[in-house]
């Protein structure tokens, strides 16, 4: 019974992709007689913790034979506003616990567990460890490496092309291949990369258009289901057309333009008025360092990437879609944790 529990836990957990932040997705589910009498998962980054609006949202007494199950270790640790899970259950009564995984955050990892058998509560643990990690991959990459999962996706034909022999857009995959591709991909990551020169050449929207019941909050949250992935454009020289989707009309929202670090130097009237455009359309401007090749310093792009600001909350995994400079430059410095390819036909209509 411990697992159909805890995968409960893990559907709880999905619906707060991409709200959640640099933060990991959890879901809690409270099981009295052998079912599930309460549960909730972690709605948005700064807000309640899944097992604290558990115990809020639970308004009977909690018997002494309930079993608290929850995907992730509980923290033990005071988070700004956010006050520690574990004091929480200890306050509610509850007397067992279920875990999915060990908290990969230093400040927690195997303290929570600790905390609550001083208590007395007994602890099981972990319970489906590995499609626990799986699912928080982002987090447990940020926690131990200090960056977020990254994920390369190419496509190319059967004789290796990624474009027309002028260097036009060739539609490649199938619209079974593009369908994995979003739902797989696409839907599982915070964000989608390219480089500017996909933008110019294909002008894409990046967006996820697949729909899954299965990912995004409940219904009763109007307009979050279909949540969309952060955009991010590699842009050193401020080339994207104005004219481009994903900076045009509510795509540039979710649009966000790397160039050189525009703070510290002259930028030229055009440019400066380009970024004022952007910037009052809603797109994010950052300046990154660029090396003496022209390449963006990648490790302080993730740095700034998974760095909360004001309204940013950061983000646990990013999908590298091209083209081939920035493809090579992920790969050169190892900034890579999944490398897919789709092979296709490399057919002649557009896409």
């Amino acid at each position: 019974m411990h697992s159909a529990f805890m995968h409960r836990c893990l559907e709880l957990a999905k619906m707060g992709h991409r709200h959640t932040g640099i933060n990991p997705m959890v879901g809690a589910v409270l099981v009295g007689g052998g079912n599930i009498i309460a549960e909730a998962f972690h709605e948005q980054f700064g807000g309640p913790h899944a097992e604290v609006l558990l115990i809020k949202k639970f308004d009977q007494k909690v018997r002494e034979e309930d079993v608290l199950y929850v995907n992730l270790e509980p923290c033990c640790h005071t988070e700004k506003k956010t006050p520690p899970c574990t004091e929480a259950i200890i306050a509610s009564g509850i007397r067992t616990v279920v875990f999915g995984m060990l908290d990969p955050n230093p400040l927690v990892s195997g303290k929570g567990v600790a905390r609550l058998r001083t208590a007395g509560i007994t602890v099981f643990g972990p319970v489906e460890r590995a499609q626990c990690e799986w699912l928080n991959r982002g987090f447990v990459s940020l926690m131990t490496r200090g960056r977020p999962w990254i994920t390369l996706k190419r496509a190319c034909t059967l004789s290796g092309a990624i474009a027309r022999p002028d260097g036009s857009m060739l539609k490649i995959t199938d619209s079974e291949q593009d369908a994995w591709s979003h739902r797989h991909l696409r839907a599982m990551h915070d964000a989608i990369l390219v480089g500017v020169g996909t933008v110019v050449t294909d002008d894409p929207m990046l967006t996820q258009r697949m729909k899954n019941e299965k990912l995004g909050p409940p219904a009763g949250r109007a307009g979050l289901k279909n949540y969309q992935p952060l955009r991010i454009i590699l842009d050193p020289d401020l080339r994207i057309p104005l004219a481009a989707k994903i900076v045009s009309g509510e795509m540039a929202k979710g649009t966000m333009v790397v160039m050189h670090d525009f703070k510290e130097s002259r930028q030229s009237e055009d440019s400066e008025e380009k970024i004022r455009i952007l910037q009052e359309r809603g797109v994010r401007i950052l300046g990154v360092p660029l090396d003496a090749k022209r390449e963006f310093d990648l490790p302080v792009l993730l740095q700034i990437l998974t760095t909360p600001t004001q309204d940013f909350h950061g983000i646990t995994s990013v999908l590298v879609e091209g083209g081939q400079r920035t493809w090579d430059a992920f790969s050169a410095a190892r900034l890579l944790d999944a490398d897919i390819t789709l092979i296709g036909a490399g057919k002649s209509d557009m896409a």
